[in-house]
């Protein structure tokens, strides 16, 4: 993983679907999981919905908060 991969969770929008325009660290954890199940998308996309992915499954979406509080600055 990239380190700079977390701050582009609380930056980068979902491009297409039911969720377009949502920041990656706010996709819902059962869309996340589809993606899990179906293939994450190729490219960077894939690799941040497969880290958010990660992160929400464990409970780990407070580690975010920080990275949030610098992205609005």
């Amino acid at each position: 993983m990239n380190p700079e991969d977390l701050s582009l969770l609380v930056t980068r929008q979902m491009p297409f679907g039911k969720y377009q325009g949502r920041l990656i660290a706010d996709l819902p954890g059962h869309y996340l999981g589809w993606f899990a199940r179906s293939g994450f998308p190729k490219g960077e996309l894939g690799r941040l919905l497969a880290l958010m992915h990660e992160i929400d499954h464990n409970g780990l979406n407070a580690l975010l908060e920080p990275l949030r509080k610098n992205a609005r600055r």
